[in-house]
C-alpha cells in the first residue's frame, strides 16, 4: 500500500489533456489531468467516467445540455453519452473510469 498525494502529482503535470494513472482499484484506473480549452466531442460506447473536480471548474458538454461542474464536485457521465469538455481556466481533475477506457472514446486520432 502507497499513499497518494494528489496535489503533488497534480503539480508535476504540465501538459493538458494527458490523463497520468496514479492508481488501480477493481478494474478502474484513477487518473489526474489538467485541463484547458475544450476537447473533442467523442462517447464511450461500454464504460461510465467519472470526474471530480480537485481545483477550479469546467463546463460537460452535451448534445442536450451544458451542466457546470465545480471545485469538490464530481459528475459521472454514463456510456453512449457523446460528450466533450470545456474549460475556460485551467482545471485540475481525478478521473475514475474502467482500465480499457480510452482517452478518445469512439474517435480515433493521431497522437
Amino acid at each position: 500500500m502507497q499513499k497518494v498525494n494528489i496535489i503533488n502529482h497534480l503539480n508535476e503535470i504540465k501538459e493538458y489533456w494527458e490523463p497520468k494513472v496514479v492508481g488501480e482499484l477493481n478494474g478502474q484506473y484513477i487518473k489526474l489531468v489538467k485541463f484547458q480549452g475544450e476537447f473533442i466531442w467523442h462517447k464511450h460506447d461500454m464504460e461510465d467516467e467519472m470526474f471530480f473536480v480537485v481545483s477550479g471548474k469546467f463546463k460537460m458538454e452535451l448534445r442536450d445540455q451544458v451542466i457546470e461542474v465545480n471545485e469538490n464536485e464530481f459528475l459521472i457521465v454514463p456510456h453512449g453519452v457523446e460528450h466533450r469538455s470545456v474549460a475556460e481556466e485551467e482545471v485540475w481533475i481525478m478521473l475514475f473510469e474502467p482500465i480499457s477506457t480510452l482517452k478518445t472514446g469512439n474517435i480515433v486520432m493521431n497522437m
